[in-house]
């Protein structure tokens, strides 16, 4: 056991117990920029922005929202791995850019279970299909008949190749035999813009989306995602109750660093995400947009997208999804 007089005299010594010393006590001392690989205005814009003054607080040092869409956030994994590992550049990503990219590009610039530093996962969220309200699409069973009947199938957005939102299609199509068409966009802020102008049949999406849209009656869903309905939607049936057995498709944010940021800066980290998290405010407006708040330890996040990486593995090889 270390006694109080250890920690000051290890901290003369060797420049890297120096090093690690000033770290842990210090950190942060200069912004901290938090890089979202999607556009402005979809679910990962929308938390990272939502923490953005709760970090400040508990931080003291501004907090940088730094948008790199692309490439299903391969483009902002590519600038946070290459960052300084300092925490000083962290990447808020989801499924996607974090577990399912490697098994769906034949090359991706890094692998993030080698790149990464897990800091905390943030939020997860049973997503909703949704049509125009002008649709006649009334439910799950009428989208999947429209798609048989249509020359070409339906078509629906996402916020990117190998997104939530397009593994949730990709899956249904695969479960029902439909024929549905993926068009990708860079966020699903552009791609709820195009569905809601008619250029898009239906959409898998965050309820953190969605939900503004569904409440003014512009949107309207026709079935969550999870194994479970969801408090905000009472009345909208799971994919599975509405006869696509054993459907399930959610999606989360994360916090990551780049690997071999110090110990003491990420737990640092994580207990500002966390302590952000159970603000009333900050929780009041995540249940408001449908996301629930998890602030998980960073071990605890490791295993859990471990766990997600095998099952990617496994649903990529079933669907045959593929991008080049």
């Amino acid at each position: 056991m270390r006694t109080p007089w250890l920690r000051p005299l290890l901290c003369t010594l060797p420049l890297g117990l120096a090093a690690f010393c000033a770290q842990a006590t210090d950190y942060p001392t200069k912004s901290v920029r938090i890089v979202v690989g999607f556009a402005p205005g979809g679910a990962s814009d929308i938390v990272a922005r939502l923490l953005q003054p709760e970090l400040q607080k508990r931080l003291g040092q501004p907090i940088l929202i730094d948008n790199r869409p692309g490439a299903n956030g391969n483009i902002a994994n590519d600038v946070v791995a290459r960052a300084d590992a300092d925490g000083y550049t962290l990447l808020l990503g989801n499924p996607g850019p974090l577990v399912f990219n490697p098994f769906l590009y034949k090359q991706v610039p890094v692998d993030p279970a080698k790149a990464f530093a897990p800091i905390s996962q943030i939020t997860e969220s049973p997503m909703v299909i949704v049509v125009p309200s002008n649709s006649p699409l009334k439910s799950v069973a009428d989208l999947v008949k429209s798609a048989k009947a249509k020359p070409g199938g339906l078509t629906y957005g996402s916020a990117g190749n190998g997104s939530s939102m397009h593994l949730a299609g990709a899956t249904l199509q695969m479960r029902t035999g439909a024929p549905l068409v993926h068009v990708p966009y860079k966020g699903s802020g552009p791609a709820i813009t195009d569905l809601l102008g008619g250029q898009l049949d239906f959409m898998p999406d965050s309820r953190s989306t969605t939900m503004p849209f569904i409440r003014d009656g512009r949107l309207r869903p026709l079935a969550v995602t999870g194994d479970h309905r969801v408090g905000d939607l009472p009345q909208v049936p799971t994919v599975a109750e509405a006869g696509v057995p054993d459907f399930k498709v959610t999606t989360w944010l994360g916090m990551v660093a780049p690997a071999g940021t110090p110990q003491p800066v990420i737990q640092r980290l994580y207990v500002a995400f966390s302590e952000s998290l159970k603000e009333p405010a900050v929780k009041a407006r995540l249940d408001e947009l449908g996301t629930y708040a998890l602030g998980s330890t960073p071990e605890a996040f490791a295993r859990s997208m471990e766990q997600e990486r095998k099952e990617a593995r496994q649903l990529v090889q079933q669907t045959g999804m593929k991008i080049e």
